[in-house]
This record gives structure tokens, C-alpha cells and sequence, in this order.
């Protein structure tokens, strides 16, 4: 049984009396939502496809106005006998089914092109974040035409090639009758408009490259090869489309001390033999400042000590991260007389004295390994 179809201005949701910028703005609004490639719904694509249709009878005023008086019968072709049909939308409809294979419509709305920017932080940057402003090169609309292109006190004439449709008719006979195809229009490229004089700013291009300074939120936590995304404030439409987004790609410097794994911070905190030998209290640097740490007596090179919240704060707001440090045993390279004498006669009391590490030390297990040899 064939389904019925729905009728277009439901499918937008709008009334009849909508305006052009009303429908461009609807069929986009579901475009997005719906499109093959973002929405993996089972009737995603039907959607996208029925709002493409919709939106190609709304747009343009001839059709609309067929569909207005007459329905979906206003919009479906005659047949191929006698007259002339018309296989210009063909294009469009292997775009539907096939993704953009076929021609599009030159005067439509397109969105601008998005832009990409990298921005070097510092350590510390990264793990507060912070607010900034970028200038980066881009695309505007010209000050001086507007983005007519068109010299001041003249404005561009309709193309009297294609009478301002941007595409060009020819007729084709085939065992079917005669074919109509579409192609554009070669002397105004399918704008529908010729500038005669032309803005001496742009050249006749409608835009000029500029700096632009935008502002942007660096979120505290953020990390390595991380993206932010500026709505907006990519290149400039085209035919009224939106403007396109800009991306904002984080590298960070490398610290001197400090590394960086995920929301957690590493650290190898330097120490002597008789702090790890007898204990201490030291200060311990971390990104939120220095803070007290108590070091066991006994403490071996290597050991890994966690400090609960000191490393970075998830970028998604999921906490916070801890800080590892990681001790190591520093050996004296310069020693004054009485230093040399006191450790000889260190050296001399632990040989003499009993055993009192653990049995199966690795410094016990390699004295008796080695012993005699």
C-alpha cells in the first residue's frame, strides 16, 4: 500500500504563511538533526530526506505556489509525451539518496567554512585555564560594498543570459520526448547577478581578509591536542548562509618538573640519604602551591607517594586529580673531610653491627649472593 505523504509545511512545522527566511532556517534546524552522519536513528534518513524535499518545493516561489493551489499533484511532473520534461532536479535527488553527488543550487544558503587555531599554553595555563583573545586571519564582509560587490551608488544587474536564475535551459530529444537540462550559468557563475563596476575595496568579491580578535574560554583542566569550539566565528556565509566555527586546538609546554598523565600530575622529588634514612618533613611543590609532607623513615629511591586532589581538575567536571611523587635517593658527588669521616665511620658501625633489614631485602639477598667473592 503507498503511503501518503505528508504535507510540507507540516514536515517543517510552519504555517502556510511562512516566510523564505522561516524555511531556511526550519530545513536546517532539521537537517542537523537528522542528517545520515550525525543521527544514527533507524528513520533519520527518512526525515532528512523528507525535510530536503519539503524544503526544495518551499524555496522556490514557483513551485510553492503550484504546491500552494494544487498539492503534491502540483509538483510531480506531466509525463514525457509531447511536451518538454524536466530532468533538472535529478541532481538534487541523487544528492538526497547519495550525499551530495549531484549539483546544488548555487544561489542556496551555505554555510562558511570553519577555521582551525592552535594555541600554546603553559603548564599551569592548562590546569587553571583562563580567559584570552586570539587574532586570527579571516574572511569578512566588505565595509565599503557591503558584500555586494558592487562599486558604491551602483548595485549588481540581473544576468540577462539566465534571467537571474543562475542556471542555463537546454532542450534535448530523446525516444522519450524532449529533455530539459539545467547547467550554470557560465557568464555570471550561477550568481544570477553581473557586477559592472566592481568595489574598488574587494575587488568584487563581497569580502576582504582581516585580524579579527575573539575571546575565548580556555576551561581549567584542559589537555594535550583538546579542541574548543567557537560558534560562529569561522569564515562568512555564502547567499545568507551562517557563518562557519572555529576550532581552537590546545598544545601545551612541557614543564620542568611536573608531567602530566590524564587529571593526574607526577613528580620526582630529589631527597638525601640521611632524609630517607631517617625520615623527614619537606615541603613538597605541587601546581596549588607547596604543602607538608611527612617521608617514613627507611625510605627507598623510587617509592611513590600520593597527595589526594593536588593534580589537575577533570575538564568535564568529574573532580579532581591526584599528585604522584615519586622520591629519589640523592648521592653526595662533594663531601668536606668531616662528612668522609663520619661516613666511614657509618661504614664501619653497619658492618660490625647485627642484621636489621629484612631478610629478604634485595640489599640483604645481594650481600649474601655475593658473599666471600
Amino acid at each position: 500500500m503507498k503511503l501518503s505523504k505528508r504535507d510540507y509545511y507540516d514536515v517543517l512545522g510552519l504555517e502556510k504563511n511562512a516566510t523564505k527566511d522561516e524555511i531556511r532556517k526550519a530545513y536546517r534546524k532539521l537537517a542537523r538533526e537528522y542528517h545520515p552522519d550525525v543521527n544514527k536513528a533507524e528513520d533519520a534518513e527518512d526525515k532528512f530526506k523528507e525535510a530536503k524535499e519539503a524544503y526544495e518545493v518551499l524555496s522556490n516561489e514557483q513551485k510553492r505556489a503550484q504546491y500552494d493551489q494544487f498539492g503534491h499533484a502540483g509538483t510531480q511532473n506531466q509525463g514525457f509525451g509531447g511536451g518538454a520534461s524536466d530532468f533538472s532536479g535529478f541532481g538534487d535527488i541523487f544528492d538526497m539518496f547519495f550525499g551530495g553527488g549531484g549539483r546544488r543550487d548555487p544561489n542556496a544558503p551555505q554555510q562558511g567554512a570553519d577555521l582551525q587555531y592552535t594555541m600554546t599554553l603553559n603548564f599551569e595555563e592548562a590546569i587553571f585555564g583562563k580567559e584570552t583573545e586570539i587574532s586570527i586571519p579571516k574572511e569578512e564582509t566588505c565595509d565599503t560594498c557591503h558584500g555586494s560587490g558592487a562599486k558604491p551608488g551602483t548595485s549588481p544587474k540581473t544576468c540577462t543570459h539566465c534571467n537571474g536564475t543562475g542556471q542555463l535551459n537546454t532542450e534535448q530529444n530523446t525516444p522519450f520526448g524532449r529533455v530539459v537540462n539545467r547547467r550554470v550559468c557560465h557568464y555570471c557563475q550561477g550568481k544570477g547577478k553581473i557586477i559592472t563596476d566592481k568595489c574598488n575595496t574587494c575587488g568584487g568579491s563581497g569580502r576582504v581578509k582581516k585580524h579579527t580578535k575573539i575571546k575565548v574560554s580556555i576551561p581549567a583542566g584542559i589537555d594535550e591536542g583538546q579542541q574548543i569550539r567557537v560558534s560562529g566565528k569561522g569564515e562568512p556565509g555564502v547567499n545568507g548562509g551562517p557563518p562557519g566555527d572555529l576550532f581552537v586546538v590546545i598544545a601545551i609546554r612541557p614543564h620542568e618538573f611536573f608531567k602530566r598523565e590524564g587529571d593526574h600530575i607526577f613528580l620526582e622529588l630529589p631527597i638525601t640519604f640521611a632524609q630517607a634514612t631517617l625520615g623527614d618533613e619537606i615541603e613538597v611543590p605541587t601546581v596549588h602551591g607547596k604543602v607538608m609532607f611527612k617521608i617514613p623513615a627507611g625510605t627507598q629511591t623510587g617509592r611513590t607517594f600520593r597527595l589526594r586532589g593536588k593534580g589537575a581538575p577533570n575538564v568535564r567536571g568529574y573532580g579532581q586529580g591526584d599528585q604522584h611523587v615519586q622520591v629519589r635517593v640523592v648521592t653526595p658527588t662533594k663531601l668536606t673531610s668531616r662528612q668522609k669521616e663520619l661516613l666511614k665511620e657509618f661504614n664501619q658501625i653497619a658492618d660490625n653491627a647485627p642484621i636489621t633489614e629484612d631478610e629478604d631485602s634485595l640489599f640483604q639477598r645481594f650481600k649474601k649472593a655475593f658473599k666471600g667473592e
